[in-house]
């Protein structure tokens, strides 16, 4: 990968506007996290996010100074101001920092640090806590706190009672017509409602499920590799992964250590 190319096309995305130019920079399974607005997104929630910050708000970005670069990781600062302002006092603008972590010709993770003084956060870019993160997000979206608590009973509805974590091919916009509402509500709800992303909530739920399968021990607990792929994952390194993630421990241990549990 050529660095400079990449970034370069990276903010050429930004300056047009193009949400989805924007996301195609990760990988299939990367995550953006915009670490003042305490939010995760994968691709196909970044674009939904964009398209709608795009609608309301165009900028213009430029790199400060050089991109820094280490093995797999690169780092720059940017500044951006609103369009109208490109021309005024450069205390319009704010600036921000972003770190990626790359797999071939693509990041695996963009985490994005910024200060906007109009709504008063601090200075130094990456020290917020979360509940300091502004609410302004999704201020345009026109979900009231009502209909958020009404989306996400409908949404635990539909993971309980239908199961619909175990497909494989779920997606967000599919989970979002499971749940009848649009896909940038079905955002909202998960990052606001459950403070996590669409992948961390569907694996959530199916790391549970695997972990009751994994305790069963009447004979049709099955192979652990036959139960990554029951609970809706792909391979067994993304559920082995998961795994681990959720519950401290990998799926065998975790077996092991139930079974011990009964002698």
């Amino acid at each position: 990968m050529q660095v400079t190319e990449f970034v370069e096309s990276y903010f050429d995305a930004w300056n047009h506007c193009d949400p989805k130019g924007v996301a195609d920079h990760l990988t299939p399974d990367g995550i953006y996290c915009d670490v003042p607005e305490n939010v995760q997104s994968s691709h196909d929630e970044l674009i939904t996010s964009l398209r709608e910050f795009f609608s309301n708000h165009r900028h213009r970005y430029e790199l400060i100074g050089e991109i820094l670069t280490s093995r797999d990781t690169i780092a720059f600062q940017y500044q951006m101001c609103p369009l109208e302002k490109v021309e005024s006092k450069r205390q319009n603008f704010y600036r921000g920092a972003e770190f990626m972590t790359l797999h071939g010709d693509a990041a695996m993770t963009i985490t994005d640090y910024y200060d906007i003084p109009s709504i008063n956060q601090p200075s130094n870019l990456g020290h917020m806590k979360s509940c300091e993160a502004p609410t302004h997000k999704y201020a345009k979206s026109g979900l009231n706190s009502k209909q958020l608590l009404e989306y996400k009973n409908r949404l635990e509805q539909v993971m309980q009672s239908q199961e619909v974590f175990l497909r494989s091919d779920l997606t967000l916009p599919k989970l979002a017509e499971a749940v009848d509402c649009s896909v940038n509500h079905l955002s909202q709800v998960i990052n606001s409602g459950f403070g996590m992303s669409f992948f961390d909530y569907l694996n959530q739920h199916r790391i549970e499920h695997a972990r009751e399968l994994l305790s069963r021990f009447d004979g049709q607990n099955g192979a652990i590799l036959n139960i990554a792929f029951t609970v809706g994952f792909n391979s067994n390194s993304a559920f082995y992964a998961a795994f681990k993630k959720c519950v401290g421990q990998s799926p065998a241990q975790y077996r092991r250590a139930q079974l011990n549990r009964l002698h």
